[in-house]
């Protein structure tokens, strides 16, 4: 799974703006390395688990003479506090990383397969993550 290798600090503070009003990514929005790729059309924060889940299946499907890409990475901690365990005492453990995505960011990019394996591939990968999604392609002229 993907993890920092290093942190400056453990835990961060809770970011309190509405997932839904949180607008549209301005950075990595167009295909910069493959063919075809997955593009948010909603907002979530994406565990690393759910990324790995979304590469292997990539990664099956594709096979050896595909190459993939993964345009982003869980560097967000967030934490969890044990089950019937009052309020207060403090802030919870820390569980995992996730990767805050808004819409229209790139999640994956795929190249060197045809558009049919390509477009069955991303689907797949899409159902494993936790946000909407459309497959995209670049424009050959």
């Amino acid at each position: 799974m993907l993890v920092p290798k290093k942190v400056k600090y453990r835990k961060w503070h809770v970011m309190r703006k509405n997932p839904l009003k949180v607008g549209f990514d301005t950075r990595g929005t167009v295909l910069s390395f493959g063919s075809f790729g997955i593009k948010a059309t909603s907002a979530a924060r994406i565990r690393s688990e759910q990324i790995e889940s979304a590469r292997k299946v990539l990664s099956r499907e594709i096979g050896k003479n595909g190459k993939l890409w993964i345009r982003i990475f869980p560097d967000m901690p967030y934490t969890q506090k044990p089950a019937e365990v009052k309020l207060g005492k403090g802030k919870g453990d820390l569980v995992g990383y996730c990767a805050p995505v808004k819409p229209g960011r790139v999640i994956f990019e795929v190249d060197g397969v045809d558009e049919a394996v390509a477009r069955e591939a991303l689907r797949k990968a899409g159902t494993k993550l936790p946000i909407k999604s459309m497959i995209i392609s670049r424009e050959l002229l």
